[in-house]
């Protein structure tokens, strides 16, 4: 199971509503084209980041619901509970099968279907959560990911990603093979890592009901600050992540290129060690000699292990995340701008 320690992913309790899934791996296609949430899950996640996350403190939770054809409805959740390195007694597997069963007890909804996790300006593109969904998605083929930014949501506006990993990373990740070639091979990038399914957020009639007689009872008060244009902070800070990650992947083409160079290096030196071997052995045959016995040139001249590359895929797919929420931030100021501009203008003419 996904939890806060890094890279501890793995599921597979038997509790999946897992179905058709070797029509799905044969055809290739995503078992999951839509997932449908309950409006009372969505409040679950948002409680528990507002109980238990603090700043850049990532919450995260188990969903559960089942699968109907192509559509995965997640109809509740439960979080993991904060706990510190220090208490060494606790398990997390142990903890989700106790939890699942006592739903199971209340008739409640109980197989397992993904897991919830928070992020922090959009930052959720990395090694853990692809190790912890790789662990669901092996085992539990419809399994998702739902990604919550509280940050966002202030601002007025909810949100909530699903991401499910794509067949051909699925792949590799199970060859555990992330090198140029093999990634090469499988034609991965940063494009193609995720897979982002649409969300539909669904409430029973008698929900709908009370949200609209709660409306009507609501104040009608004017919610200026959703169109406030104040955005330094909220932009700087998404800048300076940018920033950060940009010169990750600065580092981390240096240290290719240092790859390259080494090979291209080591290339030069095969290619003169066969030459001095070949004239040797045409100056042993003008002696009359037997010419020296063929080495193997590999175990002389070990290749140097080039650096893997699935980090830098995450950090193209963060930076990619990152330009995406400040596009989206921008286009909502702009938004606002027009908003304020039209509210003066009515002002003036009342």
């Amino acid at each position: 199971m996904a939890s806060r320690k890094e890279g501890s992913g793995a599921a597979g309790s038997g509790f999946g509503a897992s179905k058709g899934k070797g029509k799905a791996a044969a055809t290739g296609d995503s078992a999951v084209k839509q997932v449908q949430i309950d409006g009372l899950v969505v409040l679950k996640i948002i409680k528990h980041y507002q109980e238990e996350g603090q700043g850049n403190e990532v919450v995260q939770g188990v969903l559960l619901g089942l699968v109907v054809d192509d559509r995965l409805e997640i109809t509740n959740c439960f979080p993991f509970p904060q706990h510190t390195e220090d208490d060494a007694d606790f398990d997390e597997v142990q903890y989700q099968m106790e939890m699942m069963r006592s739903l199971r007890h209340v008739n409640i909804d109980h197989l397992h279907v993904g897991w919830y996790q928070s992020t922090y300006y959009g930052s959720f593109v990395t090694r853990a959560l692809l190790d912890s969904q790789f662990s669901y998605q092996h085992a539990i083929e419809e399994s998702v990911v739902l990604i919550y930014d509280p940050i966002k949501t202030a601002q007025g506006s909810l949100s909530l990603k699903a991401y499910r990993l794509t067949p051909k990373l699925m792949e590799v990740c199970k060859e555990k093979d992330f090198s140029p070639e093999a990634l090469k091979k499988a034609n991965i990038a940063y494009e193609n890592m995720f897979e982002e399914v649409p969300i539909v957020i669904k409430n029973s009639y008698l929900i709908n009901v009370m949200l609209w007689e709660l409306e009507k009872k609501s104040a009608v008060a004017d919610r200026h600050e959703l169109l406030s244009l104040a955005s330094s902070n909220h932009l700087g800070k998404s800048l300076q992540l940018l920033m950060d990650r940009v010169d990750e992947m600065s580092q981390d083409i240096v240290k290719y290129n240092t790859y390259l160079r080494n090979v291209s290096k080591q290339q030069q030196q095969k290619h003169q060690y066969q030459q001095r071997r070949q004239q040797e052995n045409i100056q042993r045959q003008s002696r009359g000699e037997a010419p020296l016995p063929e080495e193997d040139i590999n175990k002389l001249f070990k290749p140097p292990q080039p650096p893997p590359r699935m980090e830098s895929l995450l950090i193209a797919g963060q930076i990619n995340t990152y330009c995406q929420n400040i596009k989206e931030f921008n286009a909502q100021n702009e938004k606002n701008i027009v908003k304020q501009s039209h509210l003066g203008l009515c002002r003036t003419l009342i």
